[in-house]
């Protein structure tokens, strides 16, 4: 009977010693503060393009734009290992509608996107100062519909990506109500997977209201447990990414003399390798290289031109595999959050099929389905202006 009352003992002494020692819970184990807002950008579009600058059929200059959004995003509560370490992060979604004045040209497209932002600078208990990202899709673009290449006409898809980036001063006005002024820069592209591709860029104020529908319950963490989460969160490290990607894009071909661009029917396949090593340097930023690795099935292809055919019929011979493969190396920098982390990159091919740019940049948004397991979308240039290609693919995290 002792040895068994002394059995009993040690397990409730053993349990309640493991709750006493739990670490602080994970960002949805508690209730999330949830907020719903409005905003306003009046904007301005550069004309990138002879299109936007008038060159079109009603001859009419590209300039302005206004869009209007709703938004709902969520932060962690106070109490949660993800809000102690990123105060003031949240994340959400929003759906903008984007008026360009020139609805029978463009179109008036929607957006629906997700967006995270967090605050740089605190200057105050009631101002901050602030980023925010935004990566989604916008519908209901008017495609290009001229009869010949029209190579500087915005969109030739109906849909195209919604990329935007800002900075914004929230002033709290209560304890639920937050104003915010900013600058925010979008950019609307399909990604080359259509032509013509010379895409859509505004530079726009906004000016937004924003209520606080949950307020997260204030939970007090012990300091030392407090310390102890923030030392291992900035532990310098090495991780691993290993990424597959694929898309689908447009090819221009440049023959003949003089040499003129030749749009190839229908669209290329692209399939691609990314090995990164990444160096933590902190809870919020990596940085390291990376080995790329991409086949383009419409790379290469001057050289294997049939001639004789040209327009819609024109032909190529199938160019070998190694014909068609890049390799390249790249330097990143990411911006590691929860949830999503962005990664930017500028890369070299050392290996370069025939015709194709080598100096490339990369954009990409990696969404953390598990802790190991995200989803790539991103976007490919070459020399900070040409489009490539898409990156939609999956990673793992090591």
């Amino acid at each position: 009977m002792n040895r068994w009352i002394s059995s009993v003992a040690f397990l409730l002494v053993s349990v309640a010693v493991s709750f006493a020692g739990e670490p602080v819970p994970k960002g949805f184990s508690r209730p999330l503060e949830w907020r719903i807002g409005a905003q306003v950008t009046p904007a301005w579009v550069p004309a990138t393009n002879d299109f936007l600058k008038g060159e079109n059929q009603d001859g009419r200059r590209v300039g302005t734009g206004l869009s209007g959004a709703l938004r709902a995003d969520f932060s962690f509560s106070p109490g949660t290992r993800e809000g102690l370490l990123y105060k003031g992060l949240y994340q959400g979604v929003g759906i903008s509608a984007n008026s360009l004045f020139s609805n029978e040209l463009l179109g008036t497209p929607v957006s629906l996107y997700l967006y995270q932002g967090a605050p740089i600078v605190h200057f105050n208990e009631a101002l901050r100062l602030g980023y925010e990202w935004q990566f989604g899709a916008a519908f209901g673009w008017k495609p290009y519909g001229g009869t010949n290449e029209g190579e500087d006409a915005p969109v030739s898809t109906s849909v195209t990506a919604h990329i935007g980036l800002g900075l914004k001063l929230d002033y709290a006005l209560s304890d639920r109500w937050t104003m915010s002024f900013g600058v925010r820069a979008n950019h609307f592209s399909n990604g080359n997977t259509s032509w013509p591709n010379a895409g859509v860029n505004s530079i726009g104020a906004e000016i937004g209201l924003s209520y606080v529908v949950s307020p997260a319950r204030e939970v007090s963490v012990e300091p030392v447990v407090c310390q102890e989460i923030v030392e291992a969160a900035d532990r310098r490290g090495w991780f691993y990414d290993i990424m597959v990607f694929g898309a689908w894009r447009k090819r221009a071909v440049y023959l003949g003399e003089p040499v003129e661009p030749k749009i190839c029917p229908g669209r290329f396949g692209v399939l691609g390798l990314q090995f990164s090593p990444m160096y933590r340097i902190n809870r919020f930023v990596a940085a390291g290289p990376a080995l790329d690795m991409q086949w383009d099935e419409g790379a290469g292809l001057a050289p294997y031109w049939v001639e004789g055919t040209d327009g819609d019929n024109i032909k190529f011979a199938r160019p070998p595999f190694g014909k068609q493969l890049s390799a390249g190396l790249s330097a990143h920098a990411e911006l590691t959050m929860p949830i999503f982390s962005v990664n930017a990159g500028l890369g070299y091919d050392i290996v370069n099929p025939k015709g194709n740019k080598r100096f490339y940049q990369s954009l990409t948004l990696k969404t953390f389905l598990t802790k190991y397991l995200y989803i790539n979308v991103g976007y490919r240039l070459g020399e900070f202006r040409d489009p490539q290609n898409l990156m939609l693919g999956l990673g793992v995290r090591l």
